[in-house]
C-alpha cells in the first residue's frame, strides 16, 4: 500500500507538474538582452522575484534580432505559455497581429499601447522621473551645462530628454542641455563605445552632469563619464552601484514591478492600459549609500517638494509625446 501511494502521489504530482507548464508565464526581452543593467534587467528581476516568492517557473527569450519578434511570440503562444509579457515598444505591431490568433492567451506589452481584448499594455511617465533628475542635475552642475544621452531616436526617448530639461530649467533657468541620441535603429540600445565617445564629446562642450537614456549604451556614458571626473545619471534600474559617488542618481523606470504583477496576475491578467506614473510609484529617483554623499539635504528637499507637486496636480511637466515639442528646448 505505500509504494502503491507513492506511486500514485509521484504520478499525481507529474500531472499537475505537467498542467502548471501548458500556463508558465513568459516574458521576451527585448534587442540588449535581459542583463543590460538597464531596462530588461529591471525586467527580469520582476519575473525572478515572482519566481523566488511563488516557487513558480517561467519561460524567457532574448531577442537576437528584429526578425525574430513574430516567430519568437508566436512560439510562445502556441507552447501554451500564458501570459507572455514583451519589454519595448517595438513589439507593438507584431503583438497586434499576433494577439488575435490566440485569444485565450492573454499579452502584456511594456512602452507600448496595444487595443486588444487580450492585451494589457504599460506605460509609465517617464517625463516626470525624468524631471526630477532634471533638477538635481542642475542643482549639482558647477558649469551651468548638462548633458542627455537617449538610445534609439524615438519620441519615447524624447520624453524622457524634454522632462529632464524641464527639471534642469525649473532651478536653472540660465543653463544649456545638450542632447545627442545614440542612432537610430534598434542597435543604438547596445552601443557603449558609442555612448562613451558622446559622453566625451559633450564634456568637451562643458557638460559636468550626463543623463543616460539609452540601455546597454549608457554602459559606455556611466563609465566615461566616471573616468573624466563628470556626474553621471542613470535610468531604468538603480545604476548608482555601477561607480559609487560618481552617479548622481537614477531614474526609476518601474518595469520588474509591470512584470511582477503581471506574473502574479497570470491567466488573470486585466486586459487594458496601465499608467504607471509617478502617484502610483511608476517612476522615482533613486538614493541610497552609493550617491548619498553626491545629493545635499537642500537638494533632495527641493526634489521631494516638486514630486508631491507632480503627484497633487499642481505640477505639470510637459509630455514631448503630446504634440512632439518641449518649452524647455529643442527636443
Amino acid at each position: 500500500m505505500t509504494l502503491m501511494k507513492h506511486l500514485l502521489g509521484a504520478a499525481a504530482t507529474l500531472a499537475l507538474t505537467a498542467g502548471a507548464a501548458l500556463a508558465e508565464p513568459a516574458i521576451i526581452f527585448d534587442l540588449g538582452g535581459k542583463f543590460d543593467k538597464s531596462f530588461n534587467e529591471a525586467a527580469f528581476n520582476g519575473a525572478e522575484k515572482w519566481a523566488k516568492e511563488t516557487g513558480g517557473t517561467y519561460k524567457e527569450l532574448e531577442m537576437q534580432s528584429e526578425a525574430q519578434r513574430e516567430q519568437a511570440l508566436r512560439s510562445l503562444a502556441e507552447d501554451g505559455a500564458n501570459p507572455i509579457i514583451m519589454t519595448g515598444f517595438a513589439f507593438g505591431d507584431v503583438l497586434n497581429t499576433v494577439a488575435p490568433d490566440f485569444p485565450d492567451t492573454k499579452f502584456g506589452i511594456i512602452d507600448m499601447v496595444v487595443e486588444q481584448p487580450n492585451v494589457k499594455s504599460v506605460v509609465f511617465t517617464e517625463d516626470q522621473g525624468s524631471y526630477l533628475v532634471g533638477m538635481m542635475a542642475g542643482l549639482a552642475s558647477k558649469t551651468n551645462t548638462v548633458g542627455f544621452i537617449g538610445g534609439m531616436d524615438i519620441p519615447l526617448i524624447r520624453r524622457f530628454g524634454c522632462g529632464y530639461a524641464q527639471g534642469v530649467k525649473a532651478v536653472k533657468p540660465d543653463a544649456t542641455v545638450i542632447l545627442n541620441m545614440t542612432g537610430t535603429t534598434p542597435a543604438a540600445w547596445n552601443d557603449p563605445v558609442k555612448g562613451a565617445e558622446l559622453a566625451k564629446a559633450q564634456k568637451s562642450q562643458g557638460a559636468d552632469v550626463i543623463y543616460a537614456a539609452a540601455g546597454g549604451t549608457g554602459v559606455g556614458v556611466l563609465q566615461t563619464a566616471a573616468d573624466e571626473g563628470i556626474l553621471s545619471i542613470g535610468v531604468d534600474s538603480n545604476q548608482n552601484y555601477m561607480h559609487p559617488g560618481k552617479v548622481l542618481t537614477s531614474m526609476l523606470k518601474r518595469v520588474d514591478n509591470a512584470v511582477y504583477e503581471a506574473f502574479k496576475e497570470g491567466e488573470e491578467l486585466k486586459p487594458g492600459i496601465n499608467v504607471m506614473d509617478l502617484k502610483a510609484g511608476g517612476v522615482d529617483y533613486a538614493m541610497d549609500d552609493n550617491n548619498a554623499a553626491l545629493v545635499t539635504p537642500e537638494m533632495k528637499a527641493a526634489v521631494d517638494a516638486a514630486a508631491e507637486k507632480i503627484k497633487s496636480g499642481e505640477l505639470v511637466v510637459h509630455d514631448y509625446m503630446s504634440d512632439n515639442s518641449c518649452p524647455a528646448g529643442s527636443f
